[in-house]
């Protein structure tokens, strides 16, 4: 069945209208796999650097440990937070036949990733080596987190303004760009990683900083490749500097849904920041095998990302459209869809531990504090999955209090069961089992918030899809006086 043809119908472009009458299913998987397979080699990227880090010793995977949730932050909310308020302004206001504000979003868009690539830098720069050693780093393991968080997050600025211009593509239901630079920055991070972090003939090597260095000339190519479409002919969207002003509506637009998400974001760094102080208390190599396992989760987080980006954008349009039901269908799909796949990679993790993790470590000290806790929390990745495609649907719907109020919990289930093991005495094993239950509260309350309605008004929790439909079907009418 088709969409219906509103007034902004005729001065939608084709990629636009695909999202509004397309069937969803096919849809989603027509551009969520390329994007899955993608979002892959983007994790891979940062497998790269952790494998050629590995091999500098113990004290520097540690280190890189202990860095990895703030620079997951730093990703997570400018592409994931940030980034889904930009998509799903640009996916409204092209959905409601808005092209003029969709324009000037591109620009509002990079202006606000400046201003918190600036705020980064302000706060990690100097606070790194609190930050680190509260979080149980000591001795040559903090000084390598601070080289390596020194040299990430002097360049936060090209990691926001990149993942605002890829948000901006992705908004319009351009997935392809974004997939063929993150593919390109994969086969060039390949030989230039190892050439960094080791040195080559007359090239000395930078140790740990090699690194980091590598992925930052990776965003400044994919900011310049990103820039140069936006001002080409192909694009869809022509963002000018001619009589731009600020607009208040649409950094309002923006930040209502960016913000919010951010909130969120933090709760699941914290989360993962405070679960590896709490793991820091039972040595070196239980930080580096909990955060080398933990990689997997962060791994997920873009797999996942693959299919909600489209999910976003369908969501947002259809939102922006006035076809509700759509929404909320396409929903549903892409939370089936994510949690079968999360599910699957967790189960393998959990009976096949070492096959990750001697990727990355051979200490047996390592190997054995990751395994257990793959063991117990593989299970449970299909609920953080579940979650998170939820969250990028509900940032699409402009919805996000439940998606926070779910990261919320799981953040205080993560900081007040981790203390309660350490003060009974007890080990890796409990602490690890709080981990997987909080990622299971996770996931329910959020699936819980949406099937009941969430969206669209007071929670109601209707056993059926059916059921809510008629819901909204009920609102509508009354709405309209029919």
């Amino acid at each position: 069945m088709s969409a219906p043809r509103t007034a902004g119908s005729a001065r939608r472009d084709p990629r636009t209208q695909r999202l509004l009458s397309a069937p969803i299913v096919p849809t989603l998987l027509r551009l969520g796999l390329p994007n899955v397979l993608v979002m892959l080699a983007q994790a891979s990227i940062g497998l790269i650097e952790t494998y050629f880090v590995g091999k500098l010793g113990t004290d520097a995977l540690a280190g890189m440990a202990l860095v990895f949730p703030v620079v997951m932050l730093m990703h997570m909310t400018s592409a994931g937070a940030m980034g889904g308020g930009i998509a799903s302004a640009v996916g409204r206001a092209l959905g409601a036949g808005r092209r003029a504000d969709a324009n000037a979003l591109v620009l509002h868009a990079v202006l606000i990733a400046v201003g918190f690539g600036l705020l980064f830098m302000a706060v990690v720069l100097p606070g790194g080596r609190w930050l680190y050693s509260s979080m149980g780093g000591t001795g040559a393991a903090l000084t390598a987190a601070l080289t390596y968080s020194n040299w990430v997050f002097a360049g936060a600025l090209l990691v926001w303004v990149f993942n605002a211009l890829a948000s901006v593509l992705r908004g319009t239901g351009n997935m392809t760009l974004p997939a063929w630079v993150t593919v390109g920055g994969l086969v060039a991070l390949v030989p230039l990683s190892p050439l960094l972090i080791f040195g080559w003939g007359p090239l000395p090597g930078m140790g740990i900083a090699g690194g980091a260095a590598a992925l930052l000339l990776y965003y400044f190519a994919g900011c310049c490749v990103f820039s140069a479409y936006l001002c080409s002919n192909r694009s869809l969207l022509r963002p000018t500097l001619r009589g731009f002003r600020l607009r208040r509506p649409l950094l309002a637009d923006i930040l209502r849904v960016g913000l919010i998400g951010m909130v969120s974001t933090l709760a699941t760094n914290l989360t993962v920041a405070i679960a590896t102080s709490l793991v820091g208390r039972f040595g070196t190599a239980a930080i580096a095998g909990f955060g080398t396992a933990a990689r997997l989760e962060y791994l997920l987080a873009p797999l996942v990302f693959g299919l909600g980006a489209p999910l976003l954008s369908m969501v947002a349009t259809c939102m922006g459209a006035g076809l509700h039901e759509r929404a909320l269908r396409a929903a549903w799909a892409g939370a089936a869809l994510a949690f079968a796949l999360t599910e699957a990679i967790g189960l393998l993790a959990a009976l096949f531990p070492q096959a990750w993790l001697s990727l990355f470590a051979s200490d047996p000290a390592i190997l054995d504090a990751g395994s257990r806790y793959l063991r117990i929390a593989g299970p449970c990745y299909g609920f953080l999955g579940l979650g998170l495609v939820l969250y990028f649907a509900s940032q699409g719907a402009g919805r996000l209090r439940w998606p926070v109020m779910g990261n919320a919990v799981r953040l205080v289930l993560v900081a007040s069961g981790g203390w309660a093991v350490l003060a009974l005495d007890g080990g890796l094993a409990q602490l690890f089992a709080v981990l997987a239950l909080a990622l299971v509260v996770y996931g329910l309350i959020i699936a819980s918030a949406v099937a009941g309605g969430s969206w669209f008004g007071p929670l109601g929790w209707p056993r059926t899809l059916a059921g809510l439909l008629q819901r909204l079907e009920a609102t509508r009418h009354c709405a309209t006086g029919r």
